[in-house]
């Protein structure tokens, strides 16, 4: 296995803006590393450094120990997988498969041997002797990987692999692609805009805004402790509430912070609670299944959170929600950067009270 290391990476296009602005990251041999951020963030950009489509100027990127900056990509021991699966329509499972063993000049029978085991592990061995326009997209998406397995490298690298599979089929292919890489223990770095595959599939998730990694870090260190209010916002379904502090009660002095609370960290009540609470409207709810996302207006701002069926308000209702603190992030207004929670309260004895719950509205 071969790990990757990418120290102040950063790209610029002939009289274009610098896209990347000095991206470094370690990653170890065998992690499965998922990259994210909005369009334009360059995280394709990134990948196709590593890979060697782009040529990195600025910055160094070692691959198994070795500088790997002019390697061509095919001296460089990585495969690639694309979102459009670039299979050769005229050819079958078996000979897209094996095609790049072809051009390598491995003799057939033995490139064929390989793409039949390679079919076997991703289940597309009985499919071998059918071409792609007979397929469903998840199985051409396995051919895509297929190729690339069978070349028996160290590295994938996969750019926005499931982006134009239906919902149901790509939450089977996350489970295939995590399995995979159990089978495989091959080191993969992952592109994609969608937060549910970042979270459930990686081993460290890279955070990328405006070419700059802003966190890179486990899932749940990054859920539980974002870096900034952009990676606590752009990270979790439905997305994090931003409050002002100085809307809550017993902080009314605190004009500098913002608190993020996750949906699930807030209480629906019917009728006022003991605990500090925000009396809020209903505006839509959404059933997900045995849950709904409720959509309400506070004092404080539009609040999002999670509720079981059997706790539903009504619509347009008043009700109540209260707050876990131990739950709670909290940001400087104005930088965004999240702030120690012990530097947030303070000394004060009025806010030690509220986090006790003592305090009342």
């Amino acid at each position: 296995m071969s790990g990757i290391t990418l120290r102040d990476i950063r790209k610029s296009y002939p009289n274009g803006p610098e896209i990347l602005h000095g991206v470094s990251m370690d990653i170890k041999p065998g992690e499965f590393i998922v990259i994210v951020g909005p369009s334009g963030c360059g995280k394709s950009t990134l990948l196709r450094l590593i890979a060697g489509l782009e040529r990195c100027e600025q910055g160094d990127i070692e691959i198994g120990g070795k500088r790997a900056n002019n390697l061509a990509p095919q001296n460089r021991d990585i495969a690639m997988i694309f979102q459009n699966y670039a299979l050769y329509p005229h050819m079958t499972v078996r000979e897209n498969i094996a095609f790049g063993l072809e051009l390598r000049g491995m003799p057939k029978a033995e490139r064929n041997a390989r793409a039949e085991s390679v079919a076997k592990t991703l289940q597309l061995d009985p499919y071998l002797d059918r071409k792609p326009g007979a397929l469903s997209g998840g199985q051409r998406q396995r051919v895509a990987m297929g190729r690339a397995m069978a070349r028996n490298t160290s590295i994938f690298l996969m750019d926005e692999p499931l982006s134009n599979l239906d919902n149901s089929l790509r939450v089977t292919m996350r489970t295939e692609i995590k399995e995979l890489h159990r089978q495989l223990g091959a080191t993969i770095v992952y592109v994609t805009h969608d937060q549910t595959e970042a979270l459930s599939l990686a081993d460290r998730i890279a955070v990328m805004k405006d070419g700059d990694l802003l966190q890179f870090d486990t899932p749940e260190a990054i859920y539980d402790r974002p870096n900034n209010r952009f990676v606590a916002g752009f990270l979790g379904v439905p997305p994090m509430n931003f409050l002002p502090v100085a809307q809550l009660p017993g902080w009314q002095g605190r004009q500098d912070l913002m608190v993020g609370l996750r949906p699930e960290a807030m209480s629906v009540h019917l009728d006022q609670p003991r605990e500090a609470a925000l009396p809020v409207r209903l505006v839509l709810s959404e059933m997900t299944g045995s849950d709904l996302i409720l959509h309400c207006d506070s004092a404080a701002g539009r609040i999002t959170l999670t509720s079981g069926r059997k706790d539903r308000p009504r619509d347009t209702s008043n009700f109540w929600v209260s707050y876990d603190l131990d739950q709670a992030v909290f940001f400087d207004n104005h930088s965004g950067t999240r702030v120690d929670l012990a530097s947030a309260i303070g000394p004060s004895k009025r806010c030690a009270e509220f986090r006790n719950g003592s305090s009342r509205q």
